[in-house]
């Protein structure tokens, strides 16, 4: 499909260039992600995990690439991944389903809907 790890070296040489750019942005960033780390509520596996599940509800193949490093990384199986992986397809169906309704009402709220 993919070469992961090619991908994701070249995705952050490409993030470097936008660093050196606009270091700010990065850096807002950096302070965003970092963020869990400080206060430790959840464990940094259980962080990436979440990160993974995001990655694929925003099809972000960056967010992909970086946190499937990290995970396993962090002691995440294939096991655990795939259960988080199942949270994500449950919540991109349940969003759609939920969406769904909201169109139903939008039509029926309509004048002179039949």
């Amino acid at each position: 499909m993919m070469d992961w790890n090619n991908y994701r070296d070249e995705l952050m040489s490409r993030v470097g260039d936008l660093a050196a750019l606009t270091p700010d942005t990065v850096k807002g960033y950096q302070i965003a992600t970092g963020a869990g780390a400080k206060t430790n509520h959840l464990d940094a596996k259980t962080r990436q995990l979440i990160s993974l599940a995001v990655a694929v509800t925003t099809r972000c193949d960056g967010c992909i690439a970086v946190h499937a490093k990290e995970a396993v990384k962090e002691g995440a199986t294939e096991a655990e991944i795939a259960e988080a992986l199942g949270v994500a397809v449950a919540m991109n169906a349940g969003a759609a389903l939920v969406y769904s309704a909201r169109v139903l009402d939008a039509v029926k709220s309509l004048p002179h809907h039949e």
